[in-house]
């Protein structure tokens, strides 16, 4: 059996568009929420006097609810808080002062990256006057990956932020940039080791028992090592902060930032406000680096979704947590693309898998909060059969009016509505109220009137999201993160299914929580959802949909 913890992971084109505005473009750049007014500053403040973690106030656990008191946890918790205080935050702003006094460290990083982005961009630029753009999309993507791997941490997480954005990449380039994996070199153990107790104020023998020599998983972002508690014998997993990563992405968020500026201004074909879109994904990189703010996050997902006994998160230990030291609980468990392993327990990989779609499902539209960097890493078939999810660095929410709007859409979808679908848009914040939906109908019919000639089951999620999204890069959408991560989401665990079955389909699976939500939901527009799902013209659409709903929900 392996064990298995996760260290962090993942969040343009050309050729002439059609006329679908109905006035000229308006380029909005409106500053996000979270970056109206300065947080903290990212340089490094005054350190904040805590009480160190010691045998007398750690507790058993002092974790999520491993064994102390709702009092002691809250209390080991604000101490967690304290010494996070200096966590870095992100601020455009503020990284723009800093790095503006430094030309030149700014400049030879520059050059650095455009070296390797301008020699792939001529090779874009020579393809496409050659006639061979599209012949060799497959290669180019792989270049991509491979560059991207070299550039280190900032441009591995963000190739795979561009992997679940399918209205600013082709799906050659997604298919490869979700290949790109956190394997990067590991940092040397003694640094790790004078991190933990630098930030815990205690040395490692008066924390732990035992702790292995060497980290058992590493990642762009840090990496764990394995570990008992003396006070209590209890295993955990400890993760560590990789020495000097807020400076490395912080210089390369600033040049990335003026990058999309340029685009912005100077590139027609690309509708999507690129900067917005950066400041959103560097906003959630460098919640990252805040492990506080992970455990807050674990404890929050633990508490909306382990409800089920087939859901497993771990519990985060409070005293022995600070903003760059995580100290978990650990999961013994194998990584659910491990189909042998699995199977060498006694487990279905097929049960494991339904069971994480029901739980995104849920996510995406039953609570809104749901893990939004999914890949199979993060996802541990457990020694009992429970799923345990891992990793809670990037979070992300479903707006409550967009989980109905989905819901709607898929009624739409099933209904062959196209004209609804597109008004859907709107409403799901994937178009501005400017942009004329009326040539995007023929597209939508196009691709969904022969996906659609297979049934429910027969109906592969893959091939119904390749095919949307070429829609999407083909017109001015504007796909929300939280979208596009929840499909990415579920493409994933199709295809981990595939391994097993070739003949899953997670739409099949998906169905009756739809069917579920429809027939017992109170609210309105799910209420007239299922009315317009059952009727037209005041008659049955088509009494399969009765029957199916019926089945589904019995």
């Amino acid at each position: 059996m392996m064990s298995l913890v996760s260290t962090g992971g993942h969040s343009l084109a050309s050729g002439p568009l059609p006329n679908f505005r109905t006035k000229p473009p308006q380029r909005r750049r409106p500053a996000l929420p979270y970056l109206k007014t300065p947080r903290a500053a990212i340089v490094e403040s005054r350190p904040v006097r805590v009480a160190p973690a010691t045998r007398d106030n750690a507790g058993a656990a002092g974790g999520v609810g491993g064994g102390g008191s709702r009092a002691e946890d809250m209390q080991a918790e604000a101490r967690a808080m304290a010494r996070a205080v200096d966590a870095p935050v992100f601020n455009p702003e503020l990284i723009a002062s800093k790095y503006g006094r430094r030309p030149i460290e700014v400049v030879r990083r520059m050059l650095e990256i455009l070296t390797a982005i301008g020699s792939f961009g001529l090779k874009l630029w020579l393809d496409e006057r050659n006639g061979v753009f599209d012949q060799n999309k497959k290669v180019r993507a792989t270049e991509l990956r491979q560059i991207f791997t070299r550039l280190g941490p900032t441009f591995v997480k963000l190739g795979q932020g561009l992997s679940t954005r399918p209205d600013i990449c082709p799906p050659e380039f997604l298919e490869e940039l979700s290949e790109l994996q956190d394997d990067l070199p590991t940092f040397p153990d003694e640094e790790a080791f004078a991190c933990i107790e630098r930030e815990l104020g205690v040395s490692l023998d008066s924390i732990y028992s035992t702790i292995t020599p060497s980290p058992v998983a590493a990642a762009s972002l840090g990496q764990v090592y394995k570990a008992k508690l003396k006070n209590s014998g209890q295993t955990v997993a400890v993760k560590v902060q990789r020495p000097g990563i807020e400076k490395a992405i912080g210089l390369d968020f600033y040049l990335i930032r003026g990058l999309g500026g340029l685009i912005n201004k100077y590139v027609d074909f690309i509708t999507s406000d690129v900067v917005a879109l950066i400041d959103e994904f560097v906003f959630r990189v460098y919640q990252e680096l805040n492990y506080v703010q992970e455990g807050q996050n674990a404890r929050r997902f633990k508490k909306l979704y382990a409800d089920k006994e087939d859901i497993m998160v771990p519990d985060i230990f409070w005293e022995y947590t600070s903003g760059k030291v995580l100290t978990m609980e650990w999961v013994e468990g194998v990584k659910l693309n491990q189909q042998e392993a699995i199977e060498g327990q006694g487990l279905k990989v097929l049960d494991l898998v339904n069971t994480g779609i029901q739980c995104s499902l849920r996510q995406l539209l039953e609570y809104g909060y749901f893990h939004a960097d999914p890949h199979p890493g993060n996802l541990l078939a457990t020694p009992e059969g429970k799923l345990a999810f891992l990793d809670f660095g990037m979070m992300s929410e479903t707006p409550e009016e967009a989980r109905f709007a989905i819901i709607g859409h898929v009624v739409h979808l099933v209904n062959r509505d196209y004209e609804a679908m597109a008004q859907d848009y709107y409403a799901l914040k994937f178009l501005s109220p400017d942009v004329d939906v009326t040539p995007i109908v023929p597209a939508l019919q196009n691709f969904f009137d022969d996906a659609l000639n297979y049934t429910v089951s027969e109906l592969n999620f893959k091939t119904l999201v390749d095919g949307l999204g070429a829609v999407f890069y083909q017109y001015p959408f504007n796909v929300p993160a939280y979208y596009a991560l929840i499909l990415r989401s579920l493409t994933v665990l199709e295809g981990l299914a595939l391994y097993a079955d070739p003949n899953f389909k997670v739409l099949a699976a998906s169905y009756p929580y739809f069917a579920k939500r429809l027939l017992t939901d109170p609210n309105p527009y799910l209420r007239d959802a299922l009315v317009e799902l059952l009727f037209k013209d005041g008659r049955f659409r088509h009494v399969s949909h009765t029957l199916s709903l019926c089945v589904c929900f019995l």
